[in-house]
């Protein structure tokens, strides 16, 4: 007898006595239960749950090669090309796809990209094929380092030197009616008036300027009977830094670039052209004990500005930025071609290579 069978006997008390209808005997398995008894009796662990589902096993094949190579692709965009990938989700511009530019903190090592797309600027778009599109609106584009006790003054004291340097820029590079020509009064009240030859020069040229002594090498301006800004934007990138000067002075370095969208003054006018001014100013605030100044003021210690599309001639006193036909007609000028966005290269070298060859070229605005 095999293991698991029924003996002969049994089999045959079970025959009679489902023949008699006895009560109580058990009925005969049918051929399903049988079979479920079967499968019961070799499965192991409990039965799964009726809200449970155990998902099939996916065999490894093609799809998963695909996949990885996708993934690996993925990870290479993403390194080369992470500021354009934070653009797609919203963080930056929506056109091109890049994130705003970090405040500087030291000297780029570059100029910035071509735009692939420059595209022609336009009144509600004024910076359209520029690197400035992605800089920071007016003021918000000096940032300022972190103030530390240096020279004659403490911590707190290079730091309101430091918020004063910066309303000097503002009040010369972006205060609107600096901007439509206007004297910029505020800005020369914070020069140093015990400093005798800037305060000549200062006297000098508004009344009778001239190339050696242009307002431009200080302030913006622009002649409002010809051009006004397009919108209340100018965009700004530059370096500010510091160290312990002459006679334990503060001297604050600014190093910035300016650019200024601008339409003709007649009405209905929309081409916009842009004037790039990248200026340099350095400042001294000096130790009251030591030089004569007056408190809250600051010594210039120089002053330096070199400008795209502004025009050649700076006896005017005024910026005067060419439009497209003007500038299809009368070039861009003798000089070696510069970019005007360019922030790597140093002023003094930048003034040194076009120093005595007139008005250069930019090779973008």
């Amino acid at each position: 007898m095999s293991e698991g069978s029924i003996p002969d006997e049994e089999w045959e008390r079970f025959l009679r006595e489902a023949a008699a209808g006895t009560p109580g005997a058990p009925e005969e398995p049918s051929a399903r239960a049988r079979m479920v008894t079967r499968r019961l009796a070799a499965e192991t662990g409990p039965p799964p749950g009726w809200r449970t589902r155990t998902p099939a096993r996916r065999r490894r094949g093609k799809g998963w090669y695909v996949l990885g190579l996708l993934v690996a692709i993925g990870v290479l965009v993403v390194a080369l090309l992470p500021g354009r990938l934070t653009g797609w989700w919203g963080n930056g511009d929506p056109d091109t796809g890049s994130a705003p530019l970090a405040a500087e903190t030291a000297r780029p090592d570059q100029p910035p990209p071509t735009e692939a797309a420059p595209g022609l600027p336009t009144a509600d778009d004024p910076f359209r094929g520029s690197p400035a599109r992605l800089w920071s609106d007016g003021a918000t584009g000096l940032g300022l380092p972190v103030a530390r006790a240096t020279g004659w003054m403490t911590k707190a004291e290079v730091a309101r030197a430091l918020d004063r340097s910066r309303a000097f820029l503002v009040a010369s590079s972006l205060d609107p009616g600096v901007l439509r020509g206007e004297r910029p009064a505020k800005a020369i009240a914070a020069v140093n008036p015990q400093q005798r030859d800037v305060q000549d020069y200062l006297a000098a040229t508004f009344t009778a300027p001239t190339r050696e002594n242009s307002p431009l090498l200080l302030f913006s301006r622009f002649d409002s009977t010809k051009v006004r800004l397009a919108g209340d934007v100018v965009k700004t990138r530059g370096l500010i830094t510091y160290r312990e000067g002459e006679r334990g002075a503060v001297e604050v370095r600014t190093d910035v670039t300016y650019v200024y969208p601008l339409v003709r003054a007649a009405s209905g006018s929309d081409e916009v052209a842009r004037t790039i001014v990248r200026r340099e100013v350095v400042m001294s605030w000096d130790d009251p004990a030591k030089v004569y100044i007056e408190p809250g003021t600051f010594s210039l210690v120089s002053y330096k500005v070199d400008s795209a599309n502004g025009g050649c001639d700076t006896s005017a006193g005024y910026f005067t930025p060419a439009f497209r036909a003007e500038r299809a007609v009368t070039g861009q000028g003798e000089g070696p071609e510069a970019d005007p966005y360019d922030r790597s290269t140093p002023m003094d070298t930048r003034m040194r290579d076009a120093d005595g060859v007139g008005c250069g070229k930019a090779s973008r605005l």
